[in-house]
């Protein structure tokens, strides 16, 4: 199995409960290593490109609006298949619809307030990465 990386956010609702430890722990527990982390305000032009691909959606004022609402933990993640592993254990985007012992299932408020964000893709993963952190701040 091929060693790779994703990008994770821990969204303004789970940093405003103090969630930030316990999304990290669950992290940790399905194996993957937390190689960079900070605490960032996102401001509303990185907000915008970051999910500009949502643009011409309807969601996506509230989207923006929502992610620069407070503060948010962006990290870099590594493991096997960290991809696919990162997003098996965010659980379904619907907290209602996500499988137990996940972290959108254990804390996510809503399918608009879901705690968190993970790549979708390698290419992805590294843009996103990109957007947030200089390669000195990746200790892997």
């Amino acid at each position: 199995m091929a060693i790779e990386r994703t990008f994770s956010i821990i969204k303004p609702d789970a940093t405003a409960r103090n969630l930030t430890g316990a999304v990290n722990a669950m992290i940790e527990q399905a194996g993957l290593r937390i190689i960079a982390q900070k605490r960032v305000r996102i401001p509303r032009n990185q907000a915008e490109t970051f999910y500009g691909v949502h643009k011409a959606r309807p969601f996506f004022g509230e989207l923006v609006d929502f992610m620069i609402s407070g503060p948010v933990v962006v990290q870099v993640l590594e493991g096997e298949n960290a991809i696919a592993k990162y997003r098996e254990i965010m659980g379904a985007t619907d907290p209602s619809k996500a499988a137990p012992n996940t972290i959108r299932k254990a804390h996510a408020k809503s399918i608009g307030e879901n705690s968190v964000h993970g790549s979708d893709a390698p290419d992805t993963a590294a843009q996103e990465i990109a957007q947030f952190f200089a390669g000195n701040e990746i200790v892997g």
